[in-house]
């Protein structure tokens, strides 16, 4: 039987923003899921109760600010966006009173996860990092560049609707940021030599926001890999080939402490 997700929730931040939040339940250590630069908790779709129902482990999702029905943030992107979103996690652990955690990040989110991991290795138990960044790639820049031109002339703001409060707001200020000139030179990897958690790294072979060089930085710091490469998959593997992930996911938490 697949696990129930509790009806939608908040998750107050510190300031009192109030942010989107689901769970589905579980027992031991949970695992908490870091969305995409255009994700949402209800962007996760299904994934989620499958995670919950094969791993046995609580699962945790909730909706930054700007994304899904959460709040937008007070302004524009700024460089360092990623780190500000890293330095809540402790918040959110002692808001759910959990002590540690699994943390499962996707793109944006999986660099999320490595800050968090490194800034406080305590509270973070293990990583499954799906399609991360650690440094701006030139096919990344061009693949953003190219869903702005899908933005202005496709159906994507009308999909993107349907997850999103306020999409154009939510889809501008991910695009900006990553097409800002000052971005280009953005790294997270001088971090990565202080992450102590185990890690699964995931990528697609046919991901157009990043190529295996991400996977292969992380794993020349860290010191505790395990990859999973999924040939022909693009960007969102948990989607794409959900079975392939989800069976790798459940035997990487299994061998962590329950």
């Amino acid at each position: 039987m697949m696990p129930t997700s509790s009806d939608e929730e908040r998750l107050t931040l510190p300031g009192g923003t109030p942010l989107e939040m689901r769970r589905w339940q579980g027992t031991g250590t949970p695992i908490l899921l870091l969305h995409e630069g255009l994700g949402s908790v209800a962007m996760w779709r299904d994934f989620p109760g499958r995670l919950a129902d094969e791993t046995g482990r609580p699962v945790i999702a909730w909706s930054r600010r700007g994304h899904g029905t959460s709040p937008p943030p007070p302004g524009p992107h700024e460089p360092d966006y990623m780190h500000w979103e890293a330095r809540l996690i402790p918040s959110v652990l002692d808001q759910l009173g959990i002590e540690r955690a699994i943390l499962f990040g996707h793109s944006d989110g999986g660099s999320i996860a490595l800050l968090a991991a490194a800034y406080f290795p305590r509270r973070v138990a293990g990583l499954i990092l799906e399609a991360p960044h650690v440094f701006v790639e030139q096919v990344a820049v061009d693949a953003i560049a190219g869903t702005r031109e899908k933005y202005l002339s496709s159906d994507l703001p009308e999909r993107l609707a349907r997850y999103h409060d306020r999409p154009d707001e939510m889809f501008w200020r991910w695009n900006d940021i990553w097409l800002d000139p000052r971005f280009r030179s953005w790294t997270i990897e001088e971090w990565l030599r202080d992450i102590r958690a185990p890690a699964l790294l995931i990528q697609g072979t046919a991901d157009e926001y990043g190529t295996l060089a991400q996977l292969d930085r992380i794993e020349a710091q860290l010191s505790m890999t395990k990859r999973l490469e999924l040939d022909g998959c693009g960007h969102s593997p948990h989607r794409d080939r959900r079975d392939a992930v989800v069976a790798a996911v459940a035997a990487f938490v299994g061998e962590l402490s329950p």
